[in-house]
């Protein structure tokens, strides 16, 4: 992932004056993040948080929010706007938190860089560092086939929403709610997928 960290420390400054705070996430997609990560009982990480500004928004609700990122300046960014929060510089694809010990994760754009060959271990993962009942929330770019596309920062996949889904199952998760971003000439297609990790009846 050294590439996707150097493509985004070199637009780190201009890609926090776009999309670093919470009034630039659609609302569904705040409301979609707080239906399924706010009220768990224990650590959420957002991983892959940028400038922190989702981190904060699950804090706000009450969640015990913890953003991580392989971004240093993102993450000097969100403890400097964001004291109150736990923002730590580290990778999605080797998280230093033990085997079953948070109850979500908030993955909102940060598989998009993620070659397909790579994300059914990313997704495997996750479950190990779910609790049974554990919930994910995956925010991605959609398409009629995985592929490749020109993406600002650095080369970014689609996903058709049914194909992550079964990826999805593949690695012990159950989906339990999509939600599709109508097109419009201005935005990519847009899906995000709420699950749940194991026996969804856990606590």
């Amino acid at each position: 992932m050294e590439h996707v960290r150097d493509a985004y420390t070199s637009v780190a400054g201009l890609y926090i004056d776009l999309f670093g705070a919470g009034d630039k996430v659609h609302a569904d997609d705040l409301a979609l993040i707080g239906r399924h990560l706010a009220g768990t009982p224990g650590p959420v990480l957002d991983l892959g948080c940028g400038p922190g500004h989702l981190t904060a928004h699950l804090r706000s609700l009450g969640v015990e929010a913890i953003g991580v990122d392989l971004v240093p300046e993102f993450i000097a960014h969100a403890r400097a706007t964001h004291p109150d929060g736990d923002y730590r510089v580290g990778s999605l694809t080797d998280v230093a938190f033990a085997d079953g010990s948070v109850t979500g994760i908030l993955a909102w754009y940060s598989l998009i860089h993620m070659p397909p060959p790579a994300l059914d271990r990313v997704l495997a993962s996750f479950g190990r560092l779910l609790a049974p009942g554990g919930r994910l929330v995956i925010g991605f770019f959609t398409g009629d086939v995985v592929g490749a596309f020109d993406h600002k920062v650095t080369t970014a996949y689609r996903w058709p929403p049914g194909e992550l889904a079964a990826r999805l199952s593949a690695a012990g998760f159950t989906e339990v709610e999509r939600l599709l971003r109508a097109v419009d000439p201005a935005h990519r297609p847009h899906c995000a997928i709420a699950a749940v990790y194991g026996d969804r009846d856990s606590p």
